[in-house]
């Protein structure tokens, strides 16, 4: 690996901070969403109830403002990162890029944010374009913790993965990337049927909109695409450690596949309780943690060519890993 100056050590640091700080911001998002509180602020937007500071008179506008404050901070620390990683680094450089993106798609999660609320698709709103606006938010927020991710791996001094040497890894882990998203955009839609039942539940209503019965018939299906998601990650995470070797992504592997096991016990839990409001976060923080963990381990395996077959079989002969170089 190459020598990282203490400047590029500071700010990888601060990034895996920043990176922290995002997974409890959502987490907070996810829990105006369970608890109902998108509405707190009524249909206003930057401002609170028409208000800079509003009155939280209500649960609902206390907690739907800390949630506005919390994403600003968000924003602004990702836009310092920018600005941080322009001066550091130079023009073209895989750290400059990976924060421009991080940079880009914060603003586009503040904008689908700002829709939620201007189109009133928050709160008890069982329309179809609420369940796909947060299918949506969901896939956006991933990529940005992704981007936010591989920001830091790269300051921290690890190589840039590629594609086009990869062989067949590189398609076989874009497909685990893909089916991963897939299955949390799926997941936020069945958390949303989840929290309007009971809406509906509280409010004594005994009859729910074709909408939610619809969310609810499909609840079936996620366990389902989950367990199939697994199976090709495993197989994925086996195929791709066969041709990679090297220490850092075995371990990313074998932790990937411990998390994701970890993920399918958690569900469960989810299910049997009935989705309460604090499984609902735990499986989302853990939905975040396993996807940040794919992602470093597709980084990992696709920042050095396969090894040819022959140094494989000489590796498993000899009983001991093969370092690749680069790392």
């Amino acid at each position: 690996m190459p020598v990282v100056s203490p400047q590029s050590q500071r700010f990888a640091r601060t990034v895996w901070a920043v990176l922290a700080y995002n997974f409890a911001v959502v987490a907070w998002g996810a829990f105006v969403r369970a608890t109902g509180a998108g509405a707190g602020c009524g249909d206003h937007w930057p401002l609170c109830n028409g208000a800079v500071i509003p009155r939280a008179d209500d649960t609902a506008t206390l907690i739907e403002f800390t949630h506005r404050l919390t994403s600003g901070v968000a924003l602004l620390m990702v836009v310092a990162l920018f600005w941080w990683a322009r001066r550091l680094y130079p023009a073209g450089h895989r750290v400059r890029r990976a924060a421009a993106w991080s940079t880009a798609l914060m603003i586009v999660e503040a904008l689908i944010g700002a829709g939620l609320v201007l189109f009133r698709l928050v709160a008890e709103d069982e329309s179809a374009a609420r369940a796909v606006s947060l299918a949506l938010h969901l896939v956006n927020t991933f990529l940005l913790l992704g981007a936010i991710t591989l920001t830091a791996w790269f300051a921290g001094g690890a190589p840039s993965p590629s594609v086009r040497r990869s062989g067949a890894d590189g398609p076989l882990i874009l497909g685990g990337l893909a089916a991963v998203i897939l299955l949390g955009a799926g997941g936020a839609v069945i958390a949303l049927g989840d929290t309007l039942i009971m809406a509906a539940v509280r409010a004594g209503r005994s009859t729910v909109s074709p909408m939610v019965q619809f969310l609810l018939d499909a609840r079936i299906y996620h366990p389902a695409m989950a367990l199939t998601v697994g199976a090709y990650l495993a197989v994925m995470v086996l195929i791709v450690r066969m041709r990679r070797r090297d220490t850092r992504t075995r371990v990313l592997a074998l932790l990937l596949l411990a998390l994701y096991a970890s993920q399918l016990a958690v569900g469960l839990v989810n299910v049997t309780l009935h989705a309460p409001v604090w499984m609902q976060l735990i499986h989302l923080l853990m939905a975040d943690l396993l996807w940040v963990t794919l992602v470093l381990f597709g980084a990992s395996a696709l920042a050095t060519p396969p090894m040819p077959r022959l140094a494989r079989r000489q590796g498993r002969s000899e009983g001991t890993p093969v370092e690749l170089s680069g790392r």
